[in-house]
């Protein structure tokens, strides 16, 4: 992975871990800033989704006005990285969902919300990806969806045991089922300051 620049990156910041990101992609050494108007949004290169309650964030995007720009924005092309929370939203297809909640869209994906029961049911485990290399990623779980189905052009970059895809990659679009940010993990957020700087180049 080639790492030149210093990319502007914003944290979506209407509910859920945020500052967690805010702390991983500083360390890293991008220029964050927090993103709750489309202003805000305009002013980045790259977006982070952060987990919380997709359902929650779903009804607040709209409330703020961020909706379509969000959904602008990945159209045209901007690198999106969805953890848990995040997955759901950045998912063409949800199950399980509340009634009327929607997403964002861009990933062609099935995406299950709680497919792991309540918060009592959260685990930790490593995970093999071999994008990243070794060695394995400590991976946390926290009212976790799974992805049920891709299409032919996501790429599955990691499986639980038994198969179950917890995290995908389609062109500028990162999503996984775990929190990588609250474990001190930074591989995910680095290979996502790489696709920004992939694309500014």
């Amino acid at each position: 992975m080639v790492s030149t620049g210093r990319p502007r990156v914003g944290v979506l910041a209407l509910q859920g871990d945020v500052r967690e990101h805010v702390r991983v992609l500083a360390d890293q050494g991008a220029a964050v800033s927090l993103v709750r108007r489309p202003a805000e949004l305009a002013a980045v290169e790259g977006l982070v989704i952060p987990g919380g309650e997709s359902s929650v964030i779903d009804k607040l995007s709209r409330a703020f006005g961020m909706r379509e720009p969000i959904q602008e924005a990945i159209a045209r092309g901007m690198p999106v990285y969805g953890t848990c929370a995040g997955l759901i939203l950045l998912a063409d297809r949800i199950t399980d969902g509340i009634a009327g909640q929607q997403t964002f869209g861009g990933l062609d994906a099935t995406v299950r919300r709680n497919a792991f029961g309540s918060q009592v049911d959260s685990f930790e485990v490593d995970l093999d990806v071999p994008e990243l290399g070794d060695p394995p990623v400590h991976a946390v779980f926290i009212r976790a969806p799974i992805v049920e189905a891709v299409g032919s052009g996501v790429e599955i970059l990691s499986r639980l045991p038994g198969d179950r895809i917890v995290a995908v990659r389609q062109d500028a679009l990162l999503g996984t089922a775990f929190h990588p940010e609250v474990t001190g993990e930074h591989r995910f957020h680095e290979l996502f300051l790489d696709m920004i700087r992939g694309r500014a180049a």
